[in-house]
């Protein structure tokens, strides 16, 4: 299967060079390019993509921006975001993975370590450590929007399932998880796909930034 990545970048060879690696792998496929978050919707919104590389930083709509329109459109096929960003600050990385992105790295990282987070974020995984994430909610979780309807939406959840959601916001990885619960790691990962499913998330991370939103866990916590 060849994933279909669009590359939006206010720097043209940026894009140049991001195209030029991916065109190396055989499993990838560029199909568009824009220099701003606007440019980019519009581009989407007629061209399949599986991966969108999104800078953060752009003129006319940024890429927090963008990101946030375009994670919440009603699609199941939508594309996922993986966000990039010239300065390594908690700041943006927040603002990404609360506008929807699946991960976010540094515009420096190697082409290696780029590669290896858009087949990732592909493959509809996260591309931050848990602890990074559980970290950053910590610091902005007063900024979340609190969920209106928490309760119906925990309600479709099993007491297993509200368990798990519980431990992953915790920032514990699977194998933690399925140590602390002992259960076989195989069933921690059930248990998450179920709880992606049923929730309507599209990750791990979306799963952290929901806990956080309907008060099942708390900053410092």
């Amino acid at each position: 299967m060849t994933i279909r990545v669009f590359l939006v970048d206010d720097q043209e060879l940026v894009r140049a060079g991001f195209a030029m690696v991916l065109a190396a792998q055989p499993d990838m496929a560029v199909v568009g390019e824009a220099a701003d978050g606007a440019a980019a919707l519009a581009a989407l919104a007629s061209t399949d993509a599986d991966v969108v590389v999104m800078d953060i930083r752009m003129p006319v709509m940024d890429g927090i921006e963008a990101t946030r329109r375009l994670c919440a459109q009603d699609r199941a096929d939508a594309a996922k975001v993986l966000a990039l960003t010239t300065f390594d600050t908690d700041e943006d990385a927040f603002a990404a993975l609360q506008a929807g992105a699946s991960g976010f790295l540094l515009k420096n990282v190697r082409p290696v370590e780029l590669l290896a987070a858009i087949r990732v974020v592909a493959s509809g995984e996260s591309v931050v450590a848990p602890r990074v994430t559980r970290r950053l909610l910590d610091r902005f979780a007063r900024q979340l929007t609190p969920d209106p309807v928490a309760d119906d939406r925990l309600a479709v959840l099993t007491a297993r399932e509200r368990e798990v959601l519980a431990l992953v916001a915790a920032g514990l990885s699977n194998t933690e998880i399925a140590a602390q619960l002992y259960v076989a790691e195989a069933t921690v990962k059930t248990h998450l796909g179920r709880i992606l499913t049923k929730l309507d998330l599209r990750d791990r991370v979306q799963a952290v930034v929901f806990a956080y939103r309907i008060g099942l866990v708390r900053p410092g916590s």
